[in-house]
């Protein structure tokens, strides 16, 4: 890992977060696989596409759209790109999972073992997940600059 990234991309200040571990995840003290296993990127991609098209087709119930009129189309995508931020910010602050998360059988939790998210966590986590590059880069624990900032991990449920 690069010394530039090593400070927020692992898991302790200033360090590169290369220290050897067996499997994602073990160094936070969780199992190899199975329930409470550290989640995969590809997974954890195909919940956020699923969530992002039935967030989209949420967005079709209530917005009007004429697709040759480019302003309209430019406002529709607002509108559904508000409805998944708010949307997964209350389900995994409120539930840990949102439907696409369900779906795979993903879970977002604490590092600190509390059980719940809270929103308060889940909106700058959110955000970030929104401008994709910090989420597009993971550490050694599959977690990324959003997991980071929340204190939290993705894990799997089954």
């Amino acid at each position: 890992m690069s010394k530039v990234t090593g400070s927020w991309l692992s898991g302790g200040v200033g360090g590169t977060g290369d220290a050897e571990q067996e499997w994602p995840g073990a160094r936070l003290g969780l199992p190899r696989e199975g329930p409470g296993a550290v989640a995969g990127r590809g997974v954890r991609f195909g919940a956020l596409f699923v969530d992002l098209v039935l967030m989209g087709l949420a967005t079709s119930l209530f917005v009007r759209l004429d697709v040759q009129d480019p302003a309209q189309m430019q406002h529709y995508n607002y509108v559904s790109l508000l409805v998944w931020f708010v949307l997964t910010v209350l389900m995994v602050g409120l539930f840990g999972f949102t439907p696409g998360k369900l779906l795979f059988g993903l879970r977002v939790v604490r590092l600190d073992g509390k059980p719940m998210v809270t929103p308060l966590r889940a909106i700058p986590r959110t955000v970030l997940i929104g401008l994709i590059v910090p989420a597009a880069f993971a550490d050694a624990d599959n977690r990324g600059l959003h997991d980071k900032l929340a204190g939290t991990v993705v894990v799997r449920t089954r």
